[in-house]
């Protein structure tokens, strides 16, 4: 693997649609794991972008991020996540 990841790094996509980020952008973006990055399409280009982590919006940091769309990705992916959480709890249990 490129120590340079400024020009880019060819990653395989799984058959799920999985990517994975290299560990030296995750690392020097701020990106833990398991965790969410916000994507999105930006001029025909997809872009992920790190979230901000619960601690940060919150006390000493809660100034320091703009309301906006990030924040309302986040409430959004959260409403999702206790969705399927739901979901997967109404769910019979298999037994194999």
């Amino acid at each position: 693997m490129s120590s340079n990841t400024d020009e880019g790094e060819v990653i395989r996509v799984s058959k799920k649609g999985q990517a994975t980020i290299p560990k030296e952008l995750r690392e020097r973006f701020g990106i833990d794991t398991p965790g969410k990055v916000l994507i999105h399409e930006e001029d025909g280009k997809i872009v992920v972008e790190p979230l901000p982590s619960v601690e940060e919006m919150q006390g000493v940091h809660a100034g320091r991020y703009e309301k906006g769309k990030v924040l309302e990705h986040l409430r959004e992916m959260n409403d999702e996540d206790k969705k399927l959480e739901r979901e997967r709890d109404e769910r019979p249990e298999r037994h194999q």
